[in-house]
C-alpha cells in the first residue's frame, strides 16, 4: 500500500506545483474551462488522472486491488468477523474513503464545482455529480476486473507508478521553474 500512497502524494505535489497553491479553490480556479482539448491545465495532467484513479482504487482496497479481503477464497473475507454496528462502522469508513478519493479526483483534475457546460452556473451540484460519476466508475471496475496477485500489485506500484509519478513531479517542477511548458499551452488556448 505504501507504493500507492507515495504515487498519490507525488501526483498531488505535481498539481500543487503546476497551480502554485495548496488551496483547493485556487486549484479549481486554475482549471476554469479545462474540458476543452487544448487547455493548458488539462493536457499536462491527463496521464496523471489514470495513475491517480488506479492508485485510489488500490488505496481504498477496491477490486482488483482488494487482496486483504479475498472474497473468492473466504466467505466474505475479513468482514465475517463483524456484525451489526461494528460492521456498519467498518463499511462506513471504507465508503467514506471512496467518497474522499472521488472528491479529490473531481477537485484536482475535473474542475470541482465548475460547470463543464459554458453558460450554466457553477455550484456544489456539479461537484456532487462528478463525484457520483467517479463512484460509478469505482463500482464498474469492481464488476469487470479480475483480482491481481501480490507480486503483480507490487510490480505495478514500485516499478511503474512510482517512477512515472516521480518523473512527472520533476518534469512539472522544471516546467514551472522555467515557464516554457505552461506558456506553450497557454498560447494554444488563447490562440496567441
Amino acid at each position: 500500500m505504501i507504493s500507492y500512497e507515495v504515487s498519490i502524494g507525488l501526483i498531488i505535489i505535481g498539481v500543487i506545483i503546476s497551480t502554485g497553491s495548496m488551496n483547493f479553490g485556487d486549484i479549481v480556479r486554475a482549471q476554469d474551462g479545462s474540458f476543452g482539448l487544448f487547455n493548458w491545465y488539462w493536457l499536462p495532467h491527463f496521464p496523471m488522472v489514470f495513475l491517480f484513479f488506479i492508485s485510489a482504487l488500490a488505496e481504498t482496497n477496491r477490486p482488483p486491488f482488494d487482496l486483504p479481503e479475498a472474497e473468492s477464497e473466504l466467505v466474505a473475507g475479513y468482514q465475517v468477523e463483524y456484525s451489526s454496528t461494528p460492521f456498519l462502522l467498518f463499511m462506513a469508513g471504507e465508503y467514506i474513503a471512496i467518497f474522499l478519493m472521488c472528491a479529490l479526483t473531481s477537485l484536482l483534475f475535473f474542475g470541482g464545482w465548475l460547470s463543464p457546460i459554458p453558460g450554466l452556473p457553477d455550484g456544489v451540484l456539479w461537484l456532487v455529480a462528478k463525484m457520483a460519476f467517479f463512484f460509478f466508475i469505482f463500482a464498474m471496475v469492481k464488476a469487470i476486473t479480475p483480482r491481481y496477485r501480490y507480486d503483480q500489485l507490487m510490480r505495478l506500484g514500485w516499478k511503474v507508478f512510482l517512477p512515472f509519478s516521480l518523473f512527472w513531479v520533476v518534469f512539472v517542477s522544471f516546467a514551472a521553474k522555467f515557464g516554457w511548458f505552461w506558456g506553450v499551452f497557454a498560447r494554444w488556448t488563447t490562440g496567441g
